[in-house]
């Protein structure tokens, strides 16, 4: 099969909070695109890109995946991923490498904290999107509001391009029947026997026409600061065309300057459709975006350019792998150039080279439901068998022509608990089960105490380390004990301190002498938890040892503080002098130093104790109100914004995470089950001075 044009490609990823129907709203868009025979539902745990069991049983998802399809020309990748916040990193994964996006809001709850947190993945990424605002058929059932809160809360800009007809159930005095498209001033009323697969296009009810008419002067109103032709058709009184609304539109979403809002119910199959023709329409193929950047290796200052073209040398980024006994199988994002099978890569972040032995299409999670294929071009995605050592976010080359890509950047993990095997005769088994998990989930983590000599694991949450448990015994059927979890702490410096290391040994019979001077102080805004600078230049030193001092230097900053041995965060480390002798002065001489100049710099900076801290939001039937907000402030939380839903009242938290276990079963007790709430990592924050107390100096 040969490479798909890359003009009439769309890689595009369907976000969203859990439970707004992102996984409904990918099988109607499968059902009516003919990809599918039949429509998966989530209730029955027989979706297409649910297919895992742990998802088929929550009826959530938990791991991004993929399907392929075609639509009136065009070739869309669609990546469905989860609204759960544990599997956050699932989004960031695959935000990275898309070029546009869906965002479904719930017409009930509509903005909600991982609404928030997935449009901010969203901005980082410069993705442009679409709006589909579901569950129009609800009782409850808002759109207006919902579209005010993508404005107020998200900051965005959206356009209504879809006005809804009624709303609410059938029972409702005016109930949801279908949806008006504002481009062409026509009612779609959709036949419920064909599952949403037919609908008819009528005149617009006389009850709708001035709503109709009113909406459709908004949008192109908006529209025509982005096209001079509509503009001056408005100023003239002119009639607009459909094709110029609609290369508004495209420029405008391209320019990330406004979302198109469409709207409907995913679940009876109304507005997949439209939604399948407004990807087509006004997100963007490969081409549409800019040529990626990245690094010469080993040179981060020399920056090179890559097209979206075949003609250019080949580029790609891992973004997801599926560890197997019998082969990894690694999602690529082509870049630039085109990759057949049976290719040797380079993957410059290992030094290593690659095979890439098969190339095939991505159906959900499961190659065996895809099909093999011979090449794949620029801006495409494929999974490919036979590399070994790439990690998520690697970069795969042209060995010929190398360049690093930027990799993918996922939150620290929050949360850990002891596992540890039945016997000792499986712990071998675990360990290399638990290195086959990390590979494929960059938040999940492992290491041994050395207190207890158990194996602590980490992830983003309860539910994410649940899941990790079940596949442990379901999947690799492994007997394993868990301890309760534990709150993951991080530790850093009080303040800004110089100090000077120094090595002055005998090794070998030889006199060793090294001095370097460093700073240490606290930096909370940066990527890396902590970063290593330096100020003495290769002109000015010998290169080989300035690098081994930086080298331990960053060596220890992955270790642990002072405190309870927890990981260092929030740090950063500059050399500023290095100093060496004419004889005795080696690359382990200057790693001594920097090692001592550490050590000192972490006592006299005065080590602290950081906690997690929750963004916690809550919405609560207003007679509920004063309970809720009682127990949050009973548990340190700081309450940080309310607001007015109706009947209810929305409540944003800042609470710490150690106070938070066990708190689904604690806020039903509170509110006889009525309350809702969701929570995601808001930061690391000083720990009270008590539980700083708990941990052995």
């Amino acid at each position: 099969m040969a490479s798909r044009s890359t003009e009439n490609l769309r890689n595009i990823g369907i976000i969203a909070h859990i439970d707004a129907g992102k996984t409904t709203v990918t099988e109607r868009m499968l059902f009516v695109a003919g990809s599918t025979h039949r429509v998966g539902k989530v209730d029955e745990g027989t979706t297409t890109t649910d297919d895992d069991p742990e998802e088929a049983e929550r009826g959530i998802t938990i791991y991004a995946a993929c399907v392929t399809f075609p639509w009136k020309g065009t070739t869309i990748n669609l990546l469905d991923t989860p609204g759960h916040v544990d599997f956050t990193a699932e989004v960031e994964r695959c935000l990275r490498v898309l070029d546009g996006a869906v965002v479904v809001f719930s017409a009930r709850e509509g903005v909600e904290a991982q609404s928030e947190t997935v449009w901010r993945q969203a901005d980082k990424y410069k993705v442009p999107r679409i709006a589909f605002i579901n569950k129009l058929d609800r009782e409850g059932a808002r759109f207006s509001e919902v579209v005010e809160e993508v404005r107020s809360r998200l900051g965005g800009n959206p356009v209504i391009i879809e006005l809804p007809v009624g709303s609410g159930p059938e029972h409702a005095s005016d109930p949801f029947r279908g949806v008006i498209d504002l481009v062409t001033m026509k009612m779609l009323v959709y036949d419920k026997s064909s599952d949403g697969k037919v609908f008819q296009e009528q005149e617009i009810p006389d009850e709708s026409k001035d709503d109709a008419q009113l909406a459709r002067i908004d949008m192109l109103e908006k529209l025509a600061d982005y096209d001079g032709e509509l503009m001056e058709l408005l100023l003239e009184e002119k009639p607009v065309g459909e094709e110029m609304i609609h290369r508004a539109l495209r420029t405008a979403t391209l320019q990330m300057a406004i979302q198109p809002v469409l709207c409907g119910s995913a679940l009876h199959g109304i507005g997949a459709q439209p939604i399948l023709d407004a990807v087509t329409r006004y997100l963007p193929s490969p081409l549409d975006i800019p040529p990626v950047q990245g690094t010469l290796p080993g040179k981060e200052d020399k920056v090179e350019t890559r097209k979206p073209d075949s003609s250019e040398p080949f580029c790609g980024l891992v973004f997801k792998i599926l560890p197997a006994k019998t082969g990894d199988w690694y999602w690529i994002r082509v870049y630039s150039g085109e990759l057949k099978g049976n290719t040797r890569l380079l993957c410059p972040n290992r030094e290593e080279k690659e095979n890439c032995t098969q190339l095939w299409l991505i159906h959900a999670t499961k190659k065996d439901r895809a099909g093999q294929i011979e090449r794949v071009g620029a801006g495409d995605i494929v999974g490919i068998l036979g590399p070994r050592h790439g990690l998520t976010g690697d970069t795969f080359c042209d060995p010929k022509k190398p360049l690093v890509l930027p990799t993918i950047q996922f939150a620290e993990s929050v949360i850990s608990m002891a596992i540890e095997p039945d016997s000792t005769a499986d712990r071998k088994k675990l360990l290399e089960t638990l290195e086959m998990v990390k590979k494929q989930d960059p938040t999940f983590h492992v290491r041994d105490s050395e207190e207890t000599g158990q194996t602590i694991v980490s992830g983003m949450g309860v539910l994410h380390l649940e899941v990790i448990r079940n596949r442990l015994l379901r999947e690799f059927k492994l007997n394993v004990k868990v301890h309760e979890p534990r709150v993951s702490y991080r530790e850093t410096a009080e303040k800004a301190v110089e100090v000077v290391g120094e090595c002055r040994r005998i090794v070998g019979g030889t006199q060793l002498f090294a001095k370097v001077k460093i700073r240490m102080e606290p930096a909370p805004s940066q990527e890396k938890p902590v970063l290593v600078l330096t100020r003495v230049t290769s002109d000015a030193f010998p290169q080989n040892l300035r690098d081994a001092a930086l080298e331990e230097l960053r060596a220890r900053g992955e270790g642990g503080g002072l405190i309870g041995s927890f990981p260092l965060t929030q740090l950063k480390i500059t050399l500023l002098e290095c100093e060496a002798a004419e004889q005795g002065s080696n690359e382990m001489a200057f790693a001594i130093a920097a090692g001592e100049a550490f050590d000192e710099a972490l006592k006299a900076a005065g080590p602290v104790l950081l906690e997690p801290i929750m963004k916690v939001e809550i919405v609560v039937p207003d007679q509920y109100f004063g309970d809720i907000s009682s127990d949050i402030q009973k548990r340190r939380g700081l309450i940080s914004k309310t607001e007015a839903r109706g009947d209810r009242t929305l409540i944003d938290a800042n609470v710490p995470l150690a106070e938070l276990f066990h708190y689904d079963n604690e806020i039903k007790s509170l509110s006889q089950g009525r309350a809702s709430h969701s929570m995601e990592p808001h930061e690391y924050a000083p720990a009270p001075e008590r539980v700083a107390q708990s941990f052995a100096f």
